[in-house]
């Protein structure tokens, strides 16, 4: 069998989209495959490790100063000449203490490395401080205030008239939240994933307190998170969206250029079952990509989720059509990654972790939409490994094609279209049928050229022929002018000796 003929399609079998930890929830790359939960735990007990670790770091660097003191205090009292001998005691001594400071900062700094973020992104954190202090006591632009504050107001008012059916609880719940976007205000130079940590303690202290309301009722305590965090999202989003400290925005243009550089990635090398000649299927593919690009408008981590969610359904639908039979799990994922391509969504690796750490943890673990965000990651990681084994084809083909030197859709230019009968890419069907509709389109417009020209000529020869006829007539038919006729007794000089004209006469009867 042939090396075309030998298609492999995307196969990712389900229990690598579980946790790790076999604890039965969906994984997640960003957490290195663990669920949030698991995640969560890890990264506590490796702060705690950390934190131990400073402190017994800390206990040494004390014991070496108080060690260092009292050797310093012991040789001082071994006298030998007075003056000669304390002088050279106490420049023995200075340069102890100033390589003894020297090697304290070094260990400190290393120290405090561990819970600062990146040192690349010190200059950038700098100059966003010097900025904020320049600017401090300025009032913001009116219309950006304006603009970035009707959707807030909005989801403020909503957020309270919701609180209101809750009563007393909902007071306290609205306090809390108000109270945590405040504290928030001061953390903005926190690196991602603590504002992450503190996000997610919130909601795990505040899902805690529910349930011991609601007596342990998890519909209404879901129902009511879905609240905090649309709220709380909606103040917090410009600050902890793509924040400085982090990469996502190198990220974000890395997958782009990705995405962009697999442009000639054929449906078929990634074996999709879809069929776009279908109106039906060709319909649900535009859905499709209209809802993953439309991710990135959303405020909300949850109605990022719905985008993603509804971009699947849309998928399992074009498949469903295309084979007349439901859609199956190994069918979807390369027709995600298809998707993906095609839509090239904008700021995708910040939409992704911003998912990731801000949604609401039990969202991501379980259900339909922590099923589709999984597999949405599973896709963004198949592109950035993505080679010619993948798409079965050779190493020297795929870098010709990434490259730009070649491209799959024009390897055969000489040989005829096919046949509609034939079973081909729809792009070069589609491509096909725009090339004989502008055919059509110059036959016609040559058509509309030629005729408003004889028009024109045509306009021309009447007008002339026209003007033959109207001064043929004028020769024929000479016009004279009559001198004007004269009354009749206008020539008889005694006129004014006639009686006057005849006047009738009224009279009454």
């Amino acid at each position: 069998m042939s090396q075309r003929s030998e298609r492999r399609g995307i196969h990712v079998d389900q229990s690598e989209l579980l946790c790790k930890k076999g604890c039965g929830y969906y994984g997640n790359a960003a957490w290195q495959g663990l669920c949030s939960k698991c995640w969560r735990e890890e990264y506590q007990r490796a702060r705690q490790r950390q934190i131990q670790e400073d402190w017994a770091l800390a206990e040494k660097l004390q014991r070496e100063e108080e060690e260092a003191y009292y050797i310093s205090n012991h040789s001082s009292h071994n006298n030998q000449p007075p003056q000669s001998h304390s002088q050279h005691s106490l420049a023995t001594f200075s340069k102890f203490e100033e390589k003894k400071t020297n090697e304290k900062t070094r260990k400190v700094t290393t120290v405090k490395k561990f819970f600062s973020p990146s040192s690349r992104t010190a200059p950038k954190k700098a100059l966003v401080s010097r900025l904020r202090e320049s600017h401090e006591g300025k009032t913001p632009s009116p219309s950006i205030t304006r603009q970035s504050s009707i959707e807030t107001d909005r989801v403020s008012q909503d957020f309270v008239e919701f609180l209101k059916t809750l009563q007393k609880p909902g007071r306290e719940i609205h306090k809390q939240s108000r109270g945590f976007i405040e504290s928030m205000g001061n953390k903005k130079d926190l690196s991602a994933e603590e504002l992450s940590e503190c996000v997610q303690d919130f909601y795990q202290g505040m899902s805690d307190r529910l349930l011991n309301h609601f007596k342990g009722s998890s519909e209404k305590v879901d129902r009511v998170m879905d609240q905090v965090e649309k709220y709380i999202m909606t103040r917090l989003y410009k600050s902890v969206f793509c924040p400085e400290t982090s990469d996502d925005e190198k990220k974000d243009l890395a997958t782009q250029n990705r995405i962009r550089a697999l442009h000639w990635v054929t449906i078929q090398m990634l074996c999709v079952p879809v069929d776009e000649e279908i109106p039906e299927v060709s319909d649900s593919v535009v859905k499709a990509i209209t809802d993953i690009i439309e991710m990135d408008s959303k405020r909300v981590p949850r109605d990022k989720l719905a985008c993603i969610t509804s971009c699947s359904k849309h998928i399992f639908n074009a498949i469903r059509v295309t084979k007349n039979e439901p859609a199956s799990a190994d069918d979807f994922l390369p027709t995600l990654i298809y998707i993906v391509l095609k839509a090239n969504p904008p700021r995708l690796q910040s939409n992704i972790q911003y998912i990731t750490r801000f949604c609401n943890p039990s969202r991501l673990m379980t259900g339909e939409d922590g099923y589709y965000f999984t597999n949405l990651c599973c896709a963004i990681a198949f592109i950035e490994k993505l080679d010619g084994q993948s798409l079965n084809l050779s190493s020297e083909d795929f870098e010709r094609y990434m490259s730009g030197q070649a491209s799959p859709r024009r390897q055969d230019d000489t040989a005829p279209w096919p046949q509609s009968g034939t079973r081909v890419d729809p792009a070069l069907s589609q491509i096909h049928h725009n090339l004989k509709l502008l055919s059509s389109l110059e036959k016609r417009q040559q058509q509309v050229i030629e005729g408003a020209q004889n028009l024109q000529t045509e306009l021309a020869e009447w007008q002339d022929s026209v003007a033959r006829e109207v001064q043929e007539i004028l020769e024929r038919y000479p016009l004279e002018i009559k001198p004007r006729a004269s009354a009749i007794d206008a020539e008889n000089v005694e006129n004014d000796r006639l009686p006057p004209p005849l006047q009738p006469q009224v009279f009454a009867g």
